[in-house]
């Protein structure tokens, strides 16, 4: 008898070094990435989620574009999130999504989600460093400025 079984390949490409890239030492810092990253056209429209992929040094690894949602809210699944951190071998993640209303506080969803995240990145011993909500101006809300990871 012969089995066939689909082989599956993980990979993580670096096409840049990772030295010239950005630590993340504040909120403000990643705010300033992922402002410059978001898409200025989009962000009053429709939610969006990202994650920023962090080596130990908290630099920048990568951006991966989560998910795309609709007016009021972007479907998050965390199995697919773990295994991009996984996969790029990033220690330190921070969460953002944004709110094209500009109502910057998060709501109990987001903090739920958030949380969620939090139990699933410990287990995993990947550090969940900020979650920041986006509006279509300058502004942004910090979880961790908050008090609230």
């Amino acid at each position: 008898m012969h089995i066939n079984v689909n082989e599956i390949q993980i990979s993580y490409r670096e096409v840049a070094p990772i030295s010239g890239n950005p630590k993340m030492t504040c909120s403000q810092a990643a705010h300033t990435v992922l402002r410059e990253l978001w898409n200025p056209h989009t962000i009053g429209l429709h939610e969006s989620f990202k994650v920023l992929l962090l080596n130990n040094s908290n630099q920048i690894k990568g951006i991966y574009h989560l998910s795309e949602g609709g007016i009021t809210a972007a479907l998050v699944d965390i199995r697919i999130l773990f295994a991009v951190v996984l996969k790029s071998l990033s220690v330190g993640i921070i969460l953002a999504h944004n709110h094209p209303s500009g109502q910057l506080r998060p709501s109990q969803a987001d903090t739920q989600l958030t949380k969620k995240i939090q139990r699933a990145a410990k287990l995993l011993d990947v550090r969940v460093l900020d979650h920041l909500i986006l509006g279509p101006q300058d502004g942004y809300f910090s979880f961790a400025d908050e008090g609230l990871l």
